[in-house]
């Protein structure tokens, strides 16, 4: 199988690269082509690949490509993690909010809705070039914000594109070890999850046919073992009765997180900004010791993850770092979709059956069997909406599992999250910038036409290429 990797300058690039010459995945991809718009960026990547030590698995045929159109010739899957504007965006993003008082984040709040309203427009130009130049291939969506991306590509290749995110799945993994639970291989067998992309919940976890979570929620030293059951106070967790995602950090501790933000020195965005202009360089000239410099780099920058959440010194710990890992969700989705198994996997989907209709014929695209069309796996949202849940894959897509009806609370969140995510998505698929200005207003962690303005207005000035989108109906810039 020939994998494609849109983003193949990225930061975490050598984490697929490494999963795929050692362990259970070693043996899926048979050539890996990596596509980047920063030539420079390519090079210290390959470099570092090219100086992975053999004791981390054998070589994979790398090839580097500077034509997107070529890079997908023959491609079976796609894998993609595009960064529109650079880590400098990212810092645009969460400052501009920050300096109106407002949560700094770059995928949750209105960080966010920039993010995504500057990287939907490049993402549909690989859909479409995918429609042209390898038809059959799936997509696998990492390029954040996860949720509203892949619910943008959708009506171009339908079922063929599914959203993944590792937070989740590390979310279960971890509450799982911390309450005795073990997880079958592959599957997710009294798992309950029902959410959006960095907005969900874990609402069931059974052992043996029994629900052990209202137990893991009551145990507060449990709790303390794991960074989600750290992030909210224990009486807290044993009254929602569920465990939330770390992103609901954002909006349970909403005022706490905020002047965390404010008072550290340097944004998160700045801070990985720092390290990857000082860092990139280094790699591309380093040789032999590009590897070394790549994984310090790496641990560093996960041990300092959500650190406003965290007392001062505090890092995140062995059994955090080892909850799952997005290149793992990544390839398990892979194989199954080409033929290597049925997998359960949390993923970003349709939420109910069957997908959209081919764009061209109108038709149906094949469906696989599972529950029925018209049964969406969280009640009380549109059934063609992107949705995060428990999904079972296989050679013929992503099946969502049906999940329980959130609570009311719950389902008030999901519902307006969900509004502004397609307010969104239309004001970067149409270039309708009142779409972009309801979705700031309408977010929970904005909730005001008048610094939804200022946002759009802040955005606009540091992104010029969106005001070329309202007048270009969607497309953002140069292609």
């Amino acid at each position: 199988m020939r994998l494609m990797i849109a983003g193949g300058g990225g930061f975490r690039v050598p984490l697929i690269y490494r999963a795929l010459v050692a362990g259970p995945f070693s043996g899926l991809v048979t050539e890996l082509v990596l596509y980047d718009v920063d030539p420079a960026r390519l090079q210290a990547v390959t470099s570092v690949l090219q100086s992975m030590p053999a004791s981390q698995g054998a070589r994979l045929p790398v090839r580097a490509a500077a034509d997107l159109a070529s890079a997908l010739d023959g491609t079976d899957m796609v894998f993609a993690a595009i960064r529109p504007g650079g880590t400098a965006g990212r810092v645009a993003d969460e400052k501009a909010a920050q300096d109106l008082g407002l949560l700094g984040q770059e995928t949750t709040g209105a960080g966010g809705i920039s993010y995504a309203l500057r990287t939907i427009p490049h993402m549909l130009v690989l859909a479409r070039l995918m429609r042209e130049r390898c038809p059959d291939a799936w997509l696998i969506n990492f390029t954040n914000p996860a949720g509203m991306v892949t619910e943008a590509l959708l009506p171009v290749l339908g079922n063929r594109v599914v959203g993944i995110c590792d937070s989740a799945g590390g979310l279960v993994q971890r509450a799982a070890r911390a309450a005795g639970v073990p997880l079958s291989k592959d599957r997710l067998d009294g798992v309950g999850y029902y959410g959006l992309n960095h907005l969900g919940w874990l609402y069931r976890l059974e052992s043996g046919g029994r629900d052990v979570l209202p137990g893991l929620l009551a145990d507060a030293a449990a709790l303390q073992s794991f960074e989600e059951g750290r992030l909210f106070p224990q009486p807290f967790l044993a009254a929602l009765g569920l465990l939330p995602n770390e992103y609901l950090y954002y909006y349970y501790q909403q005022g706490t997180a905020r002047r965390a933000m404010q008072a550290m020195a340097q944004t998160r965005g700045e801070t990985i900004h720092s390290q990857q202009q000082e860092l990139y360089p280094r790699l591309a000239a380093a040789g032999p010791d590009a590897y070394r410099l790549w994984e310090e780099a790496r641990r560093s920058r996960e041990e300092g993850y959500l650190a406003e959440a965290r007392r001062d010194g505090e890092r995140r710990t062995e059994e955090d770092l080892a909850g799952g890992g997005y290149e793992r969700v990544a390839l398990a989705a892979m194989r199954a979709l080409a033929g290597g198994g049925e997998a359960q996997l949390i993923l970003n989907t349709r939420n109910a059956l069957p997908p959209l209709a081919n764009p061209e014929t109108r038709a149906p695209e094949p469906t696989p069997a599972g529950p029925g069309p018209s049964q969406p796996a969280i009640p009380g949202l549109p059934a063609d909406a992107v949705v995060e849940v428990p999904c079972t894959v296989t050679s013929a897509g992503a099946v969502p599992l049906p999940q329980q009806m959130p609570a009311g609370a719950q389902l008030e969140l999901l519902q307006r999250v969900k509004e502004v995510e397609r307010s969104t998505v239309r004001a970067a698929t149409t270039g309708d910038r009142a779409a972009a200005l309801a979705a700031f207003a309408r977010h929970p962690l904005v909730d005001s036409s008048d610094l939804a303005a200022r946002l759009l207005a802040g955005y606009e000035q540091e992104f010029p290429d969106l005001g070329k989108m309202w007048e270009g109906g969607g497309r953002y810039g140069k292609e």
